[in-house]
């Protein structure tokens, strides 16, 4: 039984019904095997550009879509009830624009950013580090400055963990120190995959999301123009962060596709499968865990779309941001849990979805900022002060 959705538009509506007929049509079919092969979906990402639906929430102008956050985090939802490792990815993919959409210059958007958005270059993102995870400040991978700012290079020398798409990508955004004054010591850089020095280690062997690939990029006197430094020097840790609290309403609405589909399967094996002469539906015992899984997944999508709103009418939302990566995590977690427990023994193993939907739940929890730094995020936004208010905003038309 697919989400039940209220559009602000009836383009948004359209498009919201032709995303589900691509994930039933073009990605249904192939994420199977995929995951069990450990297969990146390179053509996939192709194909979701020449559609639109890599650049959504980005302008016009640029190859955007220009649509707010309460779609496209629709859209997301919508391709991870299919295939989380795709949502997982498009969602990593917009926040790798990020910082040359809101710090780049204008001649650095109008050069790069049509290709990205149109898919043509699929990115990746590069904060963490091995040792410097929920602390991006003690990061320790350098860019060297050689020459003058106007036609000199960087030289990048360090490595980054947990590079989702790492070895895939076309471009890489890449926060590296240039000096040594702690968190004001840190720049953003977009680095192109075919650059000298840059490598790949090989995949990681992770519990879920095994058709996602997740690297570590080694970076051995990289040379890249000072041209593609995104913002002044000092401020990459300020983009980096300013773009976490989107990431984060991505991964939630991804984590809440992932439960929808997880109660999906749940539901409609509890229709089929009969005992003691009725459908288990009909025991009130599974009636009742079906019945929680559904709130618990409208929970985590009315969380994560209040955030989006909030976004999307240009007020602060890092709270809700986090409220939702933490809410719908969580409960993705659960639910995925409960429908493995619903299919009984049949959801442990691997001819039902249900069990790879669990393990891929897991890592929800851990990325974009693990759920006790969401708690940390949120009680600091506490300590501030209320934060209760009543505005009034009409919907873009």
């Amino acid at each position: 039984m697919p989400a039940r959705r209220v559009l602000p538009t009836e383009e948004a509506a359209d498009l919201l019904r032709l995303v589900r007929q691509i994930a039933t049509d073009e990605l249904l079919p192939l994420v199977a095997r995929a995951e069990a092969e450990e297969d990146f979906p390179r053509e996939v990402f192709r194909m979701l550009g020449r559609t639109g639906l890599l650049g959504l929430p980005y302008p016009e102008e640029y190859g955007g879509g220009g649509l707010p956050y309460e779609t496209y985090l629709q859209v997301l939802e919508e391709i991870a009830s299919v295939w989380s490792s795709v949502g997982v990815g498009v969602s990593v993919h917009a926040l790798s624009c990020f910082g040359l959409a809101t710090a780049g210059t204008e001649e650095q958007r109008h050069k790069w950013l049509p290709d990205m958005l149109a898919g043509d270059l699929l990115g990746a993102y590069c904060l963490s580090e091995a040792h410097a995870g929920s602390d991006p400040a003690a990061m320790r991978t350098t860019a060297r400055r050689d020459g003058s700012a106007d036609d000199g290079e960087y030289v990048l020398n360090g490595a980054k963990a947990w590079t989702t798409h790492g070895g895939n990508a076309d471009f890489y955004k890449v926060m590296a120190r240039t000096s040594d004054d702690g968190a004001r010591g840190i720049s953003c850089f977009l680095v192109p995959s075919d650059v000298a020095g840059l490598t790949s280690d090989a995949p990681e062997k992770k519990m879920g999301l095994t058709g996602s690939h997740t690297t570590t990029m080694r970076f051995d006197d990289v040379r890249i123009p000072a041209q593609r430094r995104l913002g002044e020097e000092g401020q990459g840790l300020k983009i980096a962060l300013a773009g976490l609290d989107s990431g984060r309403l991505g991964i939630a609405a991804v984590a809440t596709g992932l439960a929808q589909g997880a109660l999906d399967h749940a539901l409609a094996y509890a229709r089929e499968r009969t005992a003691f002469g009725q459908r288990i539906l009909d025991h009130q015992g599974l009636a009742f865990v079906l019945a929680d899984m559904e709130a618990a997944v409208h929970q985590a999508r009315e969380t994560t779309l209040h955030a989006a709103r909030l976004k999307d009418a240009g007020l602060p939302f890092g709270r809700e941001a986090s409220i939702a990566k933490l809410t719908a995590t969580d409960n993705a977690m659960k639910v995925t849990t409960d429908a493995v427990q619903v299919l009984g023994g049949a959801g442990y193993t691997r001819d039902f979805p249900v069990e790879r939907y669990m393990r891929e739940a897991k890592v929800m929890q851990i990325f974009e900022g693990t759920n006790q730094i969401q708690r940390m995020v949120i009680g600091r936004h506490l300590d501030k002060g209320p934060a209760g208010d009543i505005t009034h905003h009409t919907p873009a038309p």
